[in-house]
């Protein structure tokens, strides 16, 4: 465990080094030749310390050629047009973001024999579906970093590099020249996802149905910017974003049905795992639901082949991958950072908490610490990418989040049944969402009523990073100190995936 902590935390250092500074090979060669020195004194007296120093610096040095390797120059041809009006042909390679007054359409063009992703900032009224081959036509330019409200530099040209998107189109239209062919993968998961949220539609009224969407799938379009904002101010924004827990969710599903009909494990496994990566293909890939999946996935073959479950390790494996596949989500994508802190501190944090509640039942036990655990855990970096600090987000928390897996239930059947029976039976329909519309006007009137209380959630302006640093350093010394041992068992493979 401990090599593996090197290994993971040494790449890491090497990315987010090289992802903030921009420096030549001679950086590299010291820390080589560091991992070089702590090698020797391993071989000559051999002690742990002097091992996982080399490892840490041999990894750091892997981490930043793998982030200079990932920052790449613009594309020549691409870089030329810049402010200059363009029409490119390309593919919509992802749902089109829709805001109140435009929506963004991300995709990928083609000029000559380069290609690139761009970001087309158009009028609501366009309507193009993933996998169509679409002509766009405006004016290129660079994304650029901006100022927040509260004063904040967020890197949104980097935010959008690290989704493979380098250039933005405005000013200008996109219609269709081809609809998706019906074999388009991408196009296919969008179509199924498109029929669940319009079967949410027939059977939840609006904004319900916007929010069960949004449970079960992720995503905040319908929701309206007042109820956006009480969520966020509740603190109860993550159980409209797709997160880990979604994915586990649906695994764990899969399999305890697999279960019942008495299939083998390994089949199970095999079942469990293609419903996971169907269900995370249909709502979206993110950095959260990746980190999920790759974690639930190991957890599914551990039980599939017998074998015991590390949370920690899992979580260690599914970091040191993504950063290998995409190193700039380190530093520039706040919805990696926030899953990674979140799912650490259920593991390590959680334990200690519940140790100090033995005096409560165990579901109360569970739910208190897991909760205050993930809370505590995403603070400081809540603090830093947004400034916002939520008074009332850990009762809000703890009213809403063990009935989120219910309403995951309540708000699937209640698509199905509107996707099959909702055009021809609607008062089935209506019946069946039913549950799903209870339990969304209950988290509806939490997120409202805790967000209108007086000092609910206020703004920090300043929160500086290095503030960030010693308040993990502080909870990782606490965690330490305290010697805990995890051995996640089985049980906490659901919570890890939070």
């Amino acid at each position: 465990m401990s090599v593996l902590i090197a290994i993971v935390s040494g790449f890491a250092s090497g990315v987010g080094v090289r992802s903030l500074f921009v420096f030549g090979w001679e950086p590299m060669v010291f820390v080589l030749i560091l991992a070089a020195l702590c090698g020797a004194f391993a071989f000559l007296k051999p002690r742990l310390a002097y091992s996982l120093g080399a490892a840490f610096c041999l990894f750091a040095v892997f981490g930043m050629v793998r982030a200079d390797v990932a920052d790449t120059p613009l594309p020549d041809v691409f870089a030329s047009q810049l402010r200059h009006r363009v029409s490119y042909e390309g593919v919509v390679v992802a749902d089109p973001d829709v805001r109140e007054k435009s929506q963004r359409i991300a995709l990928e063009v083609r000029s000559g024999d380069s290609s690139t992703g761009v970001l087309a900032v158009m009028p609501l009224s366009a309507n193009v579906r993933v996998g169509d081959l679409v002509r766009v036509n405006g004016t290129l330019f660079l994304p650029q970093a901006f100022e927040t409200e509260n004063g904040r530099t967020f890197r949104y040209d980097k935010y959008l590099e690290a989704r493979g998107i380098r250039f933005l189109i405005q000013f200008g239209s996109i219609y269709t020249e081809e609809q998706a062919p019906w074999h388009s993968v991408p196009a296919a998961l969008a179509r199924v996802k498109h029929s669940f949220l319009d079967g949410l539609s027939r059977a939840l009224p609006k904004p319900d149905s916007a929010l069960a969407g949004g449970i079960v799938i992720g995503g905040k379009t319908g929701l309206g910017k007042e109820l956006q904002d009480a969520f966020t101010r509740s603190g109860l924004v993550q159980i409209i974003v797709l997160s880990g827990y979604n994915v586990m969710v649906v695994a764990e599903w899969v399999m305890a049905f697999l279960a019942l009909i008495l299939l083998p494990r390994r089949i199970q496994f095999l079942a469990g795992g293609a419903a996971l990566l169907l269900f995370v293909g249909i709502a979206g890939i993110s950095a959260t639901a990746v980190r999920a999946a790759i974690m639930a996935l190991i957890a599914l073959y551990a039980r599939a082949t017998g074998r015991s479950y590390a949370a920690s390790r899992a979580l260690l494996v599914a970091v040191l991958l993504m950063l290998i596949w995409n190193p700039l989500s380190l530093c520039f994508d706040p919805g990696f950072g926030l899953s990674v802190v979140a799912t650490a501190g259920i593991i390590w944090l959680s334990p200690l908490i519940e140790a100090h509640l033995s005096h409560l039942r165990p579901f109360l036990r569970n739910v208190i610490a897991t909760t205050l655990a993930a809370q505590i855990a995403v603070l400081p970096l809540l603090l830093y990418n947004i400034g916002l600090f939520s008074i009332v987000a850990l009762p809000a928390n703890l009213l809403v989040n063990p009935l989120v897996p219910l309403a995951m239930a309540s708000s699937a059947i209640a698509g199905v049944v509107g996707m099959t029976a909702g055009t021809f039976a609607p008062f089935i329909t209506t019946l069946a969402g039913l549950p799903a519309h209870a339990l969304m006007r209950y988290f509806i009137f939490i997120a409202e009523k805790s967000s209108a209380l007086p000092f609910s959630a206020f703004d920090i302006e300043r929160f500086p990073f290095v503030f960030v640093i010693a308040a993990y350093a502080a909870l990782i010394y606490i965690v330490a100190s305290k010697r805990f041992s995890t051995t996640p068992q089985l049980m906490l493979a659901k919570k890890a995936s939070m």
